[in-house]
């Protein structure tokens, strides 16, 4: 099992934007000191909470600041982006990282980006222009012929080339034929990781997803791959998972239940579950009603949090209940103090992931 983090990022609205940055940056810095493999930079617009506008450019601050940590958008969310000039600005920054990134890829799932370019979220058209849009970069990527291009949502003609000046659509991805491509999904049918499957890209699991959920994941890749004649391997599936290690599984909830994790759900993350009636996404039985979901029925069925021997035997059960996975992505949240953050952090990476070396 790989390690890597996930970062939405989470700040509450009112936070200083630049000061966060400064602190989300600092923790890539550490992640990859500890030997951390990946890490995925999230994007939204109108969230004031995820305040990263950009990952393609904090992404290519971290680059210069990183030795070995492979870095990813988590995700380009892309019925925000026009695919001629997102196929152009992925592939520069493929070139800046040089084999150190990955372009995770979906069709969003935030109200206000949708209504700030038109999409009609409710009928499922982000998930029709997120393919076309992946479609159209691949397409430009292998050399697509001069004409024009188009649809209901977005246009653009790949002009004559100009010999004398060498003016045409040349610029190509580093990693050939293209980074490695990562798919975000969510409901527990999801679209998303059909289409994962049925590309041979990596499936991402989002962090509100119970083990019964996370089954119906990787039901839905596995879908996708055999109606394409794959075989979908679960090295490549990632996992995300709110995890605290500490000395004791006493401090580990203590920390979890009284600081900022009990912060983000109950300010946050619960909230607009609530609002998306997606509450049943961390119940393992639907029966349960949606009062029952709260930070201490998180912290005993869906957070990892506990001593090194607990965090090691709960992602052990895991990885059993869910048949197995290749990466655990961890959850970046704004930590403090800083220092616990750091201990659990190295904790996971230097005792209990060489306990789960066994697991493939």
């Amino acid at each position: 099992m790989r390690l890597g983090y996930f970062m939405q990022p989470l700040h509450p609205p009112g936070a200083d934007v630049t000061q966060t940055l400064q602190d989300d940056m600092a923790q890539i810095v550490a992640l990859d000191r500890l030997g951390f493999d990946e890490a995925w930079i999230g994007e939204h617009l109108t969230l004031e909470w995820e305040n990263i506008t950009s990952p393609e450019i904090f992404i290519g601050m971290a680059l210069a600041k990183t030795e070995r940590i492979k870095l990813g958008t988590g995700v380009s969310c892309l019925p925000n982006h026009h695919p001629f000039f997102l196929a152009h600005r992925i592939a520069m920054l493929d070139h800046l990282a040089q084999g150190r990134f990955q372009w995770g890829v979906g069709p969003g799932s935030t109200p206000g980006d949708m209504d700030a370019f038109q999409v009609d979220w409710g009928a499922g058209e982000h998930y029709k222009l997120a393919r076309a849009t992946v479609e159209a970069v691949l397409d430009l990527w292998s050399g697509a012929e001069p004409g024009y291009y188009g649809n209901r949502w977005f246009r653009y003609r790949v002009p004559e080339p100009m010999a004398e000046v060498a003016s045409h659509v040349y610029l190509k991805p580093y990693q050939q034929p293209h980074p490695p491509i990562a798919v975000a999904g969510l409901s527990p049918e999801s679209p998303s990781l059909t289409w994962a499957g049925e590309r041979g890209w990596s499936p991402m699991s989002i962090q509100y997803s119970c083990p019964r959920v996370l089954r119906g994941h990787w039901a839905s890749v596995e879908a996708g791959a055999r109606a394409a004649g794959r075989v979908a391997p679960r090295s490549e599936w990632r996992v995300c998972r709110e995890v605290l290690v500490a000395e004791t599984s006493a401090e580990a909830r203590r920390l979890a239940l009284e600081g900022v994790l009990r912060r983000d759900y109950e300010d946050y993350n619960l909230v607009i579950m609530k609002q998306f009636d997606a509450l049943g996404l961390f119940k393992d039985d639907p029966e349960l009603p949606d009062s029952a979901v709260t930070p201490e029925f998180l912290a005993d069925n869906m957070w990892i949090v506990g001593s090194v021997e607990e965090v090691t035997e709960k992602l052990r059960a895991l990885h059993e209940t869910v048949g197995g996975f290749g990466v655990l992505l961890v959850l970046a949240h704004e930590w403090t103090p800083r220092e616990a953050w750091e201990q659990s952090m190295r904790l996971l990476a230097e005792e209990v992931m060489p306990r789960l070396s066994d697991l493939s």
